[in-house]
């Protein structure tokens, strides 16, 4: 019983961190790309937006961890084994549709940094 309790004190813990909002984008990005003239603007830009892609590259990785987790043990989970699998593929897909318009982003920057 405690086992359980603890697990799901963990898991609870775990999806509430993974779920928690954050702030991506922490200057005006609708202002600072409006102003972005001149070639280190645009280079700003570009590692902004890298620096985003990465952040959510990390939450890519932590929720396959908890996929491959919950598909391993889904005896664990009971139930709702499979609403946790299917809500962290949710999230993995979101998150890399993510990671892939960041990027794309910063390679339009850098581009037209050049």
């Amino acid at each position: 019983m405690k086992t359980k309790l603890l697990i799901t004190l963990l898991l609870t813990a775990g999806l509430l961190t993974a779920c928690a909002e954050m702030n991506p984008h922490p200057m005006d990005m609708s202002q600072a790309v409006q102003n972005a003239e001149s070639k280190a603007d645009h280079e700003a830009l570009a590692k902004h937006y890298d620096e985003a892609a990465d952040e959510m590259q990390l939450k890519v990785d932590e929720h396959k961890k908890l996929l491959s987790q919950y598909q391993s043990k889904a005896y664990l989970y009971g139930r709702q084994a499979e609403d946790f699998k299917a809500h962290c593929q949710r999230l993995v897909d979101d998150y890399e549709k993510v990671v892939a318009s960041n990027r794309k982003m910063a390679e339009m920057h850098r581009g037209t940094a050049q």
